[in-house]
């Protein structure tokens, strides 16, 4: 096996607010964007995955360490997520998202999970999500540290609370802070 790659000799870590509608990847598809509508920069890989219809904090890196670190499970890097579900969580469902739910493929480990009112500063989401008079929404902070194919949706669906809207605020230190939708800037990396 030939031996790995020295790491790049000024790495870079950026941080990317990724609307909806946008892959993670460069290449568009189908009908949903690509990173390069947003991002033109050579040599930057995504480091974790975000659905397309997800929102939110999305990290690229051309270093291989940090992209591993970030996006392998087994580091188990804290991935913070703003849902708003159909429905009001009760203290039942909370508790069993803290404790960790059973899905088809497993249990989920523990989550950290609490209401919260709608996140301030908050953009719209285009397109809106639908909206039924007779049913309510509410808004949930789920704290994870897997990374399952789209696992927050799976968790809130097996306690009774359909995902409408899934934003990604935080990834272990990283955030949207400052970031508007479709807007980047890069991070000087702390230690990971």
């Amino acid at each position: 096996m030939p031996p790995a790659p020295p790491p790049p000799s000024t790495s870079r870590l950026i941080r990317f607010n990724k609307p909806y509608g946008v892959l993670s990847q460069f290449t568009p598809e189908g009908r949903w964007r690509g990173l390069k509508d947003f991002i033109d920069l050579p040599g930057v890989y995504v480091a974790g995955r975000l659905d397309a219809d997800s929102e939110g904090l999305l990290l690229l890196t051309n270093d291989g360490r940090w992209q591993a670190r970030i996006a392998d499970p087994r580091h188990k890097m804290e991935k913070t997520y703003w849902v708003q579900v159909e429905g009001t969580a009760s203290a039942e469902a909370l508790t069993a998202l803290r404790q960790g739910v059973q899905l088809k493929d497993g249990p989920t480990l523990p989550a950290r999970a609490r209401a919260l009112p709608e996140p301030a500063g908050l953009w719209a989401r285009e397109p809106p999500i639908r909206a039924r008079q007779s049913i309510p929404t509410s808004w949930l902070e789920l704290v994870i540290r897997e990374g399952r194919n789209r696992q927050v949706r799976r968790m809130t669906a097996a306690v009774g609370l359909p995902t409408l809207r899934l934003v990604r605020a935080a990834i272990g230190p990283y955030t949207l802070d400052g970031l508007a939708p479709g807007g980047w800037c890069e991070q000087t990396p702390t230690a990971l």
